[in-house]
């Protein structure tokens, strides 16, 4: 007779009260895990989060009170979890899970690695740290009501990378308020702006340099301290940017000195940030004006939609389009507030203007109003049930390989709504590795088309190697026969290298780079292909992958343009009902894991087709077909028979 602990075995219950197990962000999905895991039964948990709690955690991140703001989250997480279970053994770090401390042998110590992380960036790190470690590790996501919950284990499953994911769609809230490097960035702030100015106020959308970033200060004491400082017990009295706005009357020109003049004068004074960067550059309306050429507003040929304005263009269509809504506001009377829609002129041309001025801040190419509307989109907030829901499956995915019963874990997708068979989670078998990836394939390769001439050795290290690739301390070595080191993880070696472009090293054509990370225990080989042809603000191109700004399909064009709020990330269904061509494209769900599903029932369930993005961390992937002989007879005759979903 089978002896219970609990709800569990004896020897599983045994299990968890001796392994050591790593939970990766302290966040919305994190506090849900950390609490189940202490009353599951697990007793030594180690929790790595850098972030500080910030009073717009507090309607969703339960762990968490009004005293705590300013806090660490991983500490503050740790002392709320011990009330459930004092007994429980748990380490708390306020810390970066890639600071190099943090090595192989540290993700060593445990038998299974948990992540709840908010950004792609840390995600591929732990993914390759947990491939070198031969860890399993959990992987989740949630957006709004959607979510999932995956298992990556080495040489069995897909890696978080075998498949190429989209550009990511969700940003951290201090990239949005003190270091945007992408158009996306400053239009997504522009949005927030208009709703801290006119609309319905949110602590999510805060536009104001964040003086707790953590980047801005890497020692986590000061972190702390200065976050501590900024929010001390949540009690400090803030004066809103509406009740701002309103003492000014709504004076466009004192709006205009305080977001682009002040608050990035005070940004500047964060040097941490700028040390790697290129620091932005404040602006000022009178000198402005006085710089002003009177034939700056001369309409160019072409669609006025489709046309760049100018600097002292955008100071103009900021100043008209914050009359306007000041007039519409005045008209509705006290208490009012305005909803923003891409669709109604005023808003669109505020929105326009405040994100290309940002843009020019941050010395970013200026887009067109057409550019973006077009990336403009959507908020989908972050719902505390979805975040309870996927790690409570998380923690049945662990009892699984603790159990060792790899074999049975699945990938399960939360839905929105019941697909035809009545089902919120719909389970899928894991996908083997993929020979194409270049992270977990036994000899990592990749081809990159760029412009050797005008690429420089910088825009390599930082915007290949560290972006897209995602290494954090690359060393570089040109295949030339002389060994020539071309970009060294020793501070200091190679810096003298930045300024060259790649053909000044003899790179060109058919030229090999041997890349290694030896933090992450990884290599990759990269084939240069010369090229002319990108696309505007293109500068590089992955062979085999579309590039990141290629235009989307014109069904899907809601869907690409779905945004959410600064840290959490979004998902968006597909209205589509056909499947993409591609079938790297879908992940086709015919059985629901029932083996008595007939083919006719799986047609019956079949028209239902979604995109998943990743909440904490507002990406989407691929997954490759899988079916059974049954359903692949089916699919023969007709690609919509089944249900069909875009995994993050």
């Amino acid at each position: 007779m089978v002896q219970l602990v609990g709800s569990l075995r004896k020897e599983l219950a045994e299990s968890l009260s001796t392994c050591k197990v790593l939970v990766v962000g302290a966040g919305g999905i994190g506090c849900e895990l950390l609490k189940n895991l202490v009353l599951t039964g697990f007793k030594n948990i180690e929790v790595i989060d850098l972030d500080t709690i910030d009073v717009s955690n507090l309607n969703r991140q339960f762990l968490f009170q009004k005293k705590h703001v300013g806090k660490s989250k991983a500490q503050v997480a740790k002392e709320s979890a011990l009330q459930f279970c004092p007994s429980a053994n748990i380490t708390a770090y306020h810390d970066s899970i890639m600071n190099p401390d943090y090595n192989v042998e540290f993700f060593r110590k445990f038998m299974l690695v948990m992540n709840a992380l908010d950004n792609r960036a840390a995600r591929n790190h732990v993914n390759r740290m947990c491939l070198a470690a031969d860890i399993p590790l959990i992987e989740s996501g949630t957006a709004g009501y959607l979510g999932q919950v995956t298992v990556i284990k080495k040489g069995m499953t897909e890696c978080y990378e075998c498949q190429p994911k989209p550009a990511q769609k969700t940003f951290p809230g201090c990239t949005i308020r003190n270091t945007p490097s992408e158009p996306i960035h400053c239009i997504v702030w522009a949005k927030y702006l208009f709703n801290q100015l006119f609309g319905e106020e949110d602590a999510d959308q805060e536009v104001s340099p964040d003086t707790a970033d953590p980047e801005a200060a890497w020692n986590p004491e000061e972190t702390a301290a200065r976050a501590t400082a900024s929010e001390k017990d949540g009690d400090i009295k803030r004066v809103s940017t509406k009740e701002w706005a309103r003492s000014t009357g709504y004076d466009p020109v004192k709006l205009f000195n305080k977001l682009f003049k002040d608050d990035i004068m005070y940004l500047l004074t964060m040097d941490k940030l700028w040390k790697k960067r290129k620091a932005p550059e404040p602006l000022d309306w009178r000198q402005l004006e006085n710089r002003a050429c009177p034939h700056e507003e001369t309409p160019a040929s072409g669609l006025k939609d489709q046309q760049v304005l100018g600097v002292w263009g955008c100071c103009q269509l900021f100043k008209h389009s914050v009359e306007t809504l000041r007039s519409q506001l005045q008209e509705k009377g006290e208490g009012a507030e305005l909803v923003w829609d891409k669709d109604d002129p005023p808003a669109m041309d505020f929105v326009t203007a405040a994100a290309n001025l940002r843009m020019h801040i941050f010395s970013m190419n200026m887009k067109s109003r057409f550019d973006v509307k077009s990336m403009a989109g959507n908020i989908i907030p972050a719902i505390a049930t979805t975040n309870a829901v996927i790690a409570g499956l998380i923690v049945l995915e662990g009892l699984k390989i603790l159990s060792g019963e790899l074999e049975s874990c699945r990938t399960i997708f939360l839905n929105k709504c019941p697909n035809l068979r009545k089902k919120l989670l719909v389970p899928c078998i894991l996908d083997p590795p993929s020979t194409n990836c270049y992270v977990c394939a036994s000899k990592p390769e990749v081809t990159v088309k760029v412009d050797v001439g005008q690429t420089t050795v910088l825009s390599l290290q930082d915007r290949i190697l560290k972006e897209r690739f995602g290494m954090v301390a690359p060393d570089v070595q040109i295949e030339d026969g002389k060994g020539t080191i071309l970009i060294s993880s020793e501070e200091g070696e190679t810096e003298a290298n930045n300024n060259k472009f790649l053909s000044d090293f003899g790179i060109r054509n058919g030229s090999r780079l041997q890349a290694d990370d030896f933090l992450q225990d990884y290599s990759l080989l990269i084939n240069v292909l010369h090229t002319e042809e990108l696309e505007r603000d293109v500068e590089f191109e992955v062979v085999g992958e579309a590039p990141d700004k290629a235009p989307p399909p014109q069904s899907n064009q809601e869907e690409v343009n779905s945004i959410t709020n600064g840290n959490k990330d979004s998902a968006k269904p597909s209205t589509s009902l056909k499947a993409p061509a591609e079938d790297d494209d879908v992940m086709i769900v015919e059985s629901d894991e029932e083996e008595g599903a007939s083919s006719s029932s799986a047609a019956a369930a079949s028209s239902t087709k979604r995109k998943l993005s990743d909440q904490e961390t507002g990406e989407t992937s691929t997954k490759r077909p899988r079916m059974d002989q049954s359903s692949a007879a089916a699919a023969t005759n007709d690609d919509d028979d089944d249900d069909i979903i875009a995994l993050d």
